[in-house]
């Protein structure tokens, strides 16, 4: 369902990704893991075209997201491509980004009904869905300031939800949450994995969410890959010493 291959990118003379290669089945969970800096958020932004490669190609189900075909050859992605690639893909960012003008329930049909071409009646009955799943169907006409952190979150994911992404990315979604409301945000995420065929690509410093929901952790350090393992191998018996150093700093073990 996603496929880097050969990925490089730059920021002036800093090198954030090295050639970098994996790839993510349908259906999957994985979990990137490491450093501040060490790539692990570019990822994300490059799927959602909020930065372009330097070099090489990111494929989402075979389609290829950072370059089109011209005639006979292949060059960087128009706007107009990397939108219906993009179409498939949703994100959950770390502040929410809900439009504090509009009341939940419009934060939900908004981009439906512009972008998937969703009647508003059909955008509002799969809205009314979607706040019920995460638990907020009484506050479908709230404005986002009148919601706790931990409720804007979970209308960001049903926001997310709302555009039927077959690939939904996850950006240290609890970072800006009180501690007290980052567990039910992890519920409901992990219950989504579990009743949903979504691919998940997940950021997180939440290493004990990493290790109940992934199929893999992915360890990154220096703009590359230097662990891709499932959660149990990982945590447990880590084969790189990066991997176990790096471990024993957030988890305070040896």
């Amino acid at each position: 369902m996603i496929q880097f291959d050969g990925v490089v990118k730059r920021f002036g003379p800093v090198t954030v990704l090295d050639e970098l290669n994996f790839s993510v089945r349908p259906g999957e969970f994985v979990t990137l893991i490491g450093p501040s800096g060490s790539g692990k958020t570019t990822i994300l932004r490059l799927l959602m075209t909020l930065e372009t490669v330097t070099g090489g190609a990111i494929y989402v189900d075979g389609e290829c997201l950072s370059h089109m075909r011209r005639g006979d050859r292949m060059e960087p992605a128009d706007d107009k491509h990397q939108r219906v690639v993009r179409k498939r893909i949703g994100m959950v960012f770390q502040q929410f980004n809900l439009f504090p003008n509009m009341k939940v329930l419009q934060n939900l049909t908004e981009a439906p009904i512009r972008v998937l071409g969703l009647s508003r009646a059909e955008a509002e009955e799969r809205a009314r869905e979607l706040l019920d799943l995460v638990g907020l169907s009484e506050k479908v006409n709230a404005h986002p300031s009148q919601l706790s952190g931990g409720q804007q979150q979970r209308v960001a994911i049903a926001r997310a939800l709302a555009m039927r992404p077959d690939v939904l990315l996850l950006d240290e979604v609890t970072s800006a949450l009180d501690p007290e409301l980052v567990a039910g945000v992890l519920a409901l995420l992990k219950d989504i994995a579990r009743t949903t065929d979504i691919t998940f690509l997940c950021v997180t410093h939440e290493m004990n969410f990493a290790r109940d929901v992934s199929d893999r952790v992915l360890m990154f350090d220096g703009g590359q890959i230097v662990e891709d393992a499932p959660p149990d191998k990982l945590f447990t018996e880590p084969d790189h010493e990066r991997t176990r150093t790096f471990l024993q700093a957030v988890l305070g073990r040896g």
